[in-house]
């Protein structure tokens, strides 16, 4: 929608003043600073973001709010969540501090099949109700929109209560839900390690019945050697197009099994973790303009040493995007400031990667680029208000959380 077109429409007009504006707008220099800065709002889209001085004149009536010189970004989008299931996996974590890898755990029936049974013994206003205090501390640090996943189900019915109840969420709180199907999470322990079979049954059965049912956004998958061959994925992305879904992938996370490329080749809106990928996947992402999205406290949790090649990220110009990964056995995180810090400190992102990272690189990675993730004419107005002296802060600070207030669609 232009600017024109909002123009004539006869919602009130409330005008933030007085604020100091990071836009991150496409072209912008930068993060699209603006150090006496206004932002108009007419019902749920911007108007104007942009210096004060070149503010339109009022329609209307007009609410004027000062903000006393306060920041304002776009509302924060986490683009990679398991936000649903039941249960947790501490003592899974105890064993890792004893020397346990991630494969011994899954193989010893932990992992995520651990969470696998508390989930399928869940009812949807169970997990909801455990979700939501996820959701509402993302909530209260400036998130506006979040992806959130299945996977812990790995069958029909439990996949698409999982949906169901990330559906809900959208529904009791401000916040944009981007629901993704992850069947191809892991292979349940009924099909007797028949990775082939279950490969079936997500294509044949729950994709085709979750498509009608109107819960997917995407579909996901692991690629891995625990868990999917690159063969395996490439059945269910061929599924998901069939269906008019677009794709994304938990791609070279433990190896190199060429994961990215094969995210690549199905135009996946991302590619995800990453930190086994070599510059042939990398220059493949960035043909595709796949989203390189890093997960800081999924590394750091697992205490891993093999860095993402951020670098050749760059080198390439493969947007990148960075979120939570919020879930219950290897990055039980939901505060999308400290991923943005672990980035900086582990994996060496810049301050503008970060906040680029989480806000129009994310939207992109949810293929919503179009409505969020920048402040900027014709955009939904989701933004944030943060009591800082710089933008730098968001990235610097550790178990801080300066929001001082949170706008979804301008309310």
């Amino acid at each position: 929608m232009t600017a024109t077109a909002i123009d004539r429409q006869s919602s009130p007009e409330r005008v933030w003043r007085n604020a100091r504006l990071a836009t991150l707008a496409h072209g912008a220099r930068g993060i699209g600073l603006v150090t006496q800065g206004a932002l108009l709002i007419r019902g749920e889209r911007i108007v104007f973001a942009g210096p004060e001085r070149e503010l339109p004149p009022a329609s209307g009536a007009r609410d004027e709010i000062d903000c006393e010189g306060r920041w304002i970004t776009p509302g924060l989008v986490d683009c990679h969540t398991h936000l649903i299931h039941a249960g947790n996996r501490a003592r899974e974590f105890e064993l890792r501090l004893r020397g346990a890898t991630y494969q011994e755990i899954a193989a010893a029936g932990g992992g995520i099949i651990s969470t696998l049974r508390a989930t399928r013994a869940a009812t949807k206003e169970q997990l909801v109700a455990d979700a939501l205090r996820r959701l509402d501390a993302a909530i209260d640090e400036g998130v506006t929109a979040i992806e959130i996943k299945s996977g812990y189900g790995l069958d029909l019915e439990t996949e698409r209560r999982m949906l169901q109840a990330a559906r809900e969420l959208g529904r009791l709180r401000k916040v944009h839900v981007h629901t993704t199907f992850l069947g191809a999470h892991a292979v349940p322990p009924e099909m007797s390690g028949d990775a082939d079979a279950y490969i079936d049954s997500v294509v044949g059965t729950m994709l085709p019945a979750l498509a009608a049912d109107g819960l997917i956004d995407s579909v996901d998958g692991f690629c891995e050697h625990i868990a999917f061959s690159p063969a395996q994925m490439s059945r269910v992305f061929e599924a998901a197009a069939k269906h008019g879904l677009r794709v994304r992938l938990h791609a070279d996370q433990l190896s190199n099994l060429g994961g990215a490329r094969l995210a690549a080749e199905h135009a996946a809106l991302s590619a995800d973790h990453l930190e086994y990928s070599d510059e042939a996947s990398v220059e493949a992402l960035a043909r595709a303009a796949t989203v390189a999205v890093l997960l800081p406290g999924a590394f750091y949790f697992l205490r891993e040493t093999t860095l993402p090649p951020v670098a050749l990220l760059r080198r390439h110009g493969v947007p990148i995007a960075v979120a939570t990964d919020c879930n219950p056995g290897t990055s039980p995180l939901t505060s999308l400031l400290l991923a943005m810090n672990m980035a900086a400190t582990q994996f060496r992102l810049t301050v503008e990667e970060c906040l680029i990272g989480t806000t129009r690189a994310a939207a992109r990675a949810l293929g919503l680029e179009s409505e969020i993730g920048t402040l900027e004419a014709g955009k939904l107005a989701d933004f944030a208000v943060w009591d800082i002296d710089a933008p730098a802060e968001l990235v610097y600070r550790i178990g801080s959380n300066p929001l001082h207030s949170r706008f979804w669609r301008g309310r």
